[in-house]
């Protein structure tokens, strides 16, 4: 197989064209356009659907599919009546770091915008993934996740109130939830997490700002204090078109 001398390795194989060669018109429009967001860089209005559709030779709608696919890929954004080349991706390592964390290894700022924070009895379901017990007091504390201001996530944390009783009073809701603990002298253990993809639910797609259709990456954690005593449960929801994941892998 013929492999072109600049692709990057993380590009896919032959730019995901087969070896018949037999693509969809728009995913040949689609590579052509991705090689222009590369020229132009982040912040870059493209030309408008009619002129590209010129440049390529093909319908409006062959090129307006190409955008549709590139935006929920995170490679364009729409700015008013355009679309410019985005940014790139917030990278967020797999680890027991914050978020707070992650964003700011990246310069950018990280912010929360408080939801809710409400207790209630704690459920069977919750109770059997975490090992709460049945009917204890539990915060539910739900935040939408910024960086530089701009909505990229909303985080869902559920934690027994007897860990930190006194949560809504002296918890700022923008800061990280994981300083608070360690300040409350409590120092995590372990953790489980699952993720998976998603589409945001009508409610979630409003206080992120996004498309119901945009793919969401979801995080399951279930996390434990030193002694192996449950800690939290978060449930958090990423922006697929602003979100990558990384891990650091030992054999």
């Amino acid at each position: 197989m013929d492999y072109p001398n600049d692709q990057a390795p993380g590009a896919p194989v032959r730019s995901g064209i087969p070896e018949h060669g037999r693509i969809p018109k728009y995913y040949a429009v689609k590579a052509q356009i991705d090689r222009l967001v590369g020229d132009l860089g982040e912040g870059n209005v493209i030309p408008t659907e009619r002129d590209l559709s010129e440049e390529y030779g093909v319908a409006r709608e062959t090129v307006r599919q190409a955008l549709r696919e590139l935006v929920l890929e995170g490679k364009l954004r729409r700015q008013g009546r355009g679309t410019v080349v985005a940014g790139p991706k917030l990278e967020q390592p797999l680890s027991l770091a914050s978020y707070t964390e992650g964003v700011r290894r990246q310069g950018r700022t990280p912010g929360r915008g408080l939801v809710t924070l409400d207790r209630f009895p704690c459920p069977a379901a919750l109770a059997a993934e975490t090992g709460l017990e049945r009917g204890e007091p539990v915060w539910h504390l739900e935040r939408v996740l910024l960086a530089d201001d701009e909505r990229v996530g909303l985080e869902s944390t559920y934690v027994a109130m007897s860990r930190v009783p006194n949560l809504d009073a002296d918890f700022e809701p923008d800061s990280s939830f994981y300083a608070y603990l360690h300040g409350q002298g409590i120092a995590f253990g372990d953790a489980d997490e699952r993720i998976e993809t998603v589409l945001a639910t009508p409610r979630e797609a409003l206080l992120i700002g996004t498309p119901p259709a945009l793919p969401m990456l979801l995080i399951h954690r279930v996390s434990r204090d030193t002694a192996g005593r449950p800690l939290e449960r978060v449930r958090s929801l990423y922006r697929g078109d602003r979100f990558s994941f990384t891990a650091h892998l030992r054999g």
